[in-house]
């Protein structure tokens, strides 16, 4: 669910500090943005930035990218930084399938895919974030030893994300299918806005982790 679009949200965004407005002129460039040579962690579909700006407060020593496609939904991140800047996240309005034009190779340390359009039609297979076609994606920005960690509360889409694993070179290193009744998996995990409403409701979330 998405929310509704915002009158001027986009006028809004290109003003704002906080959001890289020509990312293609930043590939293999993005440590000039942050200014120091920490590591840099992307979330892919980042929505109204809890997840990563509760990182970003947690972890100074590291730098992160929120990518959000929607306008409406990417403001409701700009007025949380405004309240309480944090120097060390930045974030891009961006189609994901731009991914390796705005990266270049083994520029992300890590990245995260957290509660994904489901895309449930077959046809639209290759869109769902965590397909093959974007796995290669991934392979080509993420580092040789980074990881990517994946959550989503559908059932099918973490189906389907399994079995996408196996037409790739990545490897499940860790997997759940009922991410809070597995403490191992729920150390040190930052829940989403909407991973708490769905498991305050009961819902299952799954996650899993892999890498090459």
């Amino acid at each position: 669910m998405r929310l509704r679009n915002i009158t001027g949200s986009k006028e809004m965004i290109a003003e704002n500090e906080y959001v890289i407005h020509e990312p293609k002129e930043q590939k293999g460039k993005w440590k000039e943005i942050f200014g120091n040579d920490a590591p840099i962690r992307l979330e892919i579909g980042m929505g109204k930035g809890r997840f990563l700006m509760t990182l970003a407060k947690e972890n100074p020593g590291i730098n992160y990218l929120g990518i959000e496609k929607y306008s409406s939904v990417l403001l409701r991140a700009l007025q949380k930084m405004e309240a309480e800047p944090l120097p060390n996240i930045r974030f891009i309005r961006m189609d994901a399938e731009e991914l390796c034009d705005v990266f270049a190779e083994e520029e992300v340390d890590r990245i995260y895919l957290n509660f994904s359009d489901p895309w449930p039609k077959d046809r639209h297979a290759k869109r769902r974030l965590p397909s093959r076609q974007f796995l290669e994606r991934y392979d080509k920005v993420l580092k040789k030893d980074g990881i990517l960690e994946f959550k989503t509360d559908n059932r099918d889409l973490c189906d389907f994300a399994v079995e996408e694993i196996k037409e790739t070179k990545w490897k499940i290193d860790r997997i759940t299918y009922d991410l809070h009744h597995t403490p191992e998996m729920m150390e040190g995990n930052v829940m989403t806005e909407y991973e708490e409403r769905f498991s305050s409701q009961g819902s299952p979330i799954c996650k899993y982790v892999v890498s090459r």
